[in-house]
């Protein structure tokens, strides 16, 4: 049985999903909104984000694809700033000649 994603779903879209999406042209999506309107069986419009390595949006899509062919995307890995981590320590800060 095929399970219909939801919003908040991260998916892999891939060549199993639909054909314009195989090889290089795969897709890490983020689901906004599921079309409840009919189309063919077991195909379903996808409303969503196309993720980039870091997780970030990169384009508002529509896609048409295979429910069989929707598989669970791994969370993507926010990169760490060269900053982030470091124990940094905040100086006063002068306002009107006092500091605070």
């Amino acid at each position: 049985m095929t399970v219909r994603p939801s919003p908040g779903d991260l998916l892999t879209i891939d060549g199993r999903a639909s054909v314009q999406f195989a090889g290089d042209r795969a897709l890490t999506f983020r689901v906004v909104s599921v079309c409840d309107q009919p189309t063919y069986q077991g195909w379903v419009w996808l409303t969503g984000y196309v993720l980039n390595r870091r997780g970030e949006a990169t384009a508002k899509r529509e896609v048409y694809v295979q429910l069989a062919g929707l598989r669970p995307a791994p969370e993507p890995v926010a990169e760490r700033s060269a900053t982030a981590g470091r124990g940094r320590s905040r100086a006063p800060v002068r306002v009107n000649g006092s500091s605070r």
